[in-house]
C-alpha cells in the first residue's frame, strides 16, 4: 500500500481508501457479515481509511465500521458526514445545537472519542456562502469531538468557497474520467493551500469498469434506479450526472484503457491516482471481490501523455455536454 499525505491534518492515508455507502444501503442489496469480512480484508491490505456518514442506511454503516475497527481506533482513520437528515437549506439544520447533536450520535455509533475527519455533506451553497458553519465546527474542534473538517461538494463553485476558509482541511468532490472539471481550477487552488482531496464517485456508479449494458436492471432500492435524473439528490452522485444509457455508450469508448492494464476499473482509478492532487479515491463495496479488484489500481500502469491527452480530447468532446446539473 502507498500512503499520501490528507492536505495539512497530519495525518496520511491510503491512496485507496473506501467509502461505505453501498454497505450502508442505496446500492441494492447487502450482507453485514460479508461486509465485515470485506473490511477487514481491506485493513489487512494495508487500508486505513474510511468515508462514511450519518445517513448511510440511517448510520448503519457507522456502526459496521465500529464493529470492524475496534481496538485500533488508533491505527484507522474514519471521516463521517452530516446535514442531510434534515433540510439542507435551512440554516438551524447548522447550528451549534444541531450540528453536535449529529456529532454526538455519530460518535456513539461510531464507539470513539473524536471524529478524525468531520465534513458538511453536500450542503446548500448559500450555506456554505454565509460561513457560519465553518465558526461551528472550529468550536467542535476546541472541544475536542472532532480533529479536522472538510466539506463534500457537488460543484467546482462550492469546493472554491471553503477554500476560503483556512481551517478547512479537505475536500470530497466528484471527480473521475466523466468529471474532469476540477483537474481546470480547484485541486491545483487545494493543493497550493495544502488542502486535501478525497476523490468520490470514481467509478461513475460502476459505468468505469465497464460491466454494464444498457439492458441492465438495478434494483428498486438502488439509488442508481431511483435517482438516474435526481430525482431524489443531486443527480451527478449518480453515474456522475450522464445518465444511465449515455454512460454505457461512453464506457464502451473507453475499454481501451484497459489494454495492458488488469481492468478498465483499475485503469480508471489510476487514471485519478496519476493526478497529483488527489490525497485517496473513495471507491465503494459490497464484498472482498470489490475491494481486490479497487485495489489492483496500486499495480496498475501510469498513463502516458499520449494517453492523457487522449482522454482529455474525450471528456471535452464527448463527455461534457452530456452532464446534468451544476458541477
Amino acid at each position: 500500500m502507498n500512503y499520501r499525505e490528507l492536505g495539512k491534518t497530519g495525518i496520511k492515508v491510503s491512496e485507496v481508501s473506501f467509502g461505505t455507502w453501498a454497505i450502508g444501503g442505496s446500492w441494492g442489496r447487502t450482507n453485514d457479515e460479508e461486509s465485515l469480512k470485506a473490511i477487514q480484508y481491506a485493513i489487512d491490505k494495508g487500508v486505513n481509511f474510511f468515508d462514511t456518514a450519518d445517513v448511510y442506511g440511517d448510520g448503519h454503516s457507522e456502526e459496521l465500521l465500529a464493529k470492524a475497527t475496534k481496538g485500533k481506533e488508533d491505527e484507522i482513520y474514519i471521516a463521517t458526514k452530516f446535514c442531510r437528515q434534515e433540510d439542507i437549506h435551512d440554516p438551524n439544520n447548522y447550528s451549534y445545537e444541531t450540528v453536535r447533536s449529529y456529532c454526538e450520535a455519530s460518535l456513539k455509533r461510531l464507539q470513539r472519542e473524536a471524529i478524525d475527519l468531520y465534513q458538511i455533506h453536500c450542503p446548500a451553497t448559500e450555506i456554505l456562502r454565509s460561513g457560519e458553519i465553518f465558526d461551528v465546527l472550529d468550536r467542535l474542534q476546541h472541544e475536542g469531538k472532532i480533529r479536522n473538517y472538510g466539506v463534500s461538494v457537488e460543484t467546482v463553485e462550492e469546493g472554491l468557497i471553503c477554500l476560503e476558509h483556512p481551517n478547512v482541511k479537505a475536500l470530497q468532490v466528484i471527480f473521475n474520467i466523466f468529471r474532469q472539471k476540477p483537474l481546470e481550477e480547484l485541486l491545483p487552488k487545494a493543493y497550493e493551500q495544502g488542502v486535501g482531496i478525497l476523490a468520490r464517485v470514481p467509478l461513475a456508479s460502476g459505468l468505469l469498469t465497464g460491466k454494464f449494458t444498457k439492458e441492465h436492471v438495478f434494483e428498486a432500492d438502488d439509488h442508481r434506479r431511483y435517482n438516474e435524473n435526481g430525482e431524489s439528490f443531486n443527480v451527478g452522485e449518480t453515474f456522475a450526472g450522464v445518465g444511465f444509457a449515455n454512460g454505457v455508450e461512453l464506457a464502451d469508448q473507453l475499454k481501451w484503457i484497459a489494454e495492458g492494464r488488469p481492468s478498465m476499473a483499475s485503469a480508471a482509478l489510476r487514471w485519478i491516482l496519476d493526478q497529483k492532487e488527489v490525497s485517496c479515491v473513495i471507491p465503494g463495496f459490497k464484498n472482498i471481490q470489490q475491494i481486490d479488484s479497487n485495489l489492483q489500481a496500486l499495480e496498475t500502469a501510469s498513463f502516458s501523455e499520449e494517453e492523457l491527452q487522449k482522454l482529455r480530447t474525450f471528456y471535452n468532446d464527448q463527455v461534457k455536454e452530456l452532464i446534468r446539473g451544476a458541477y
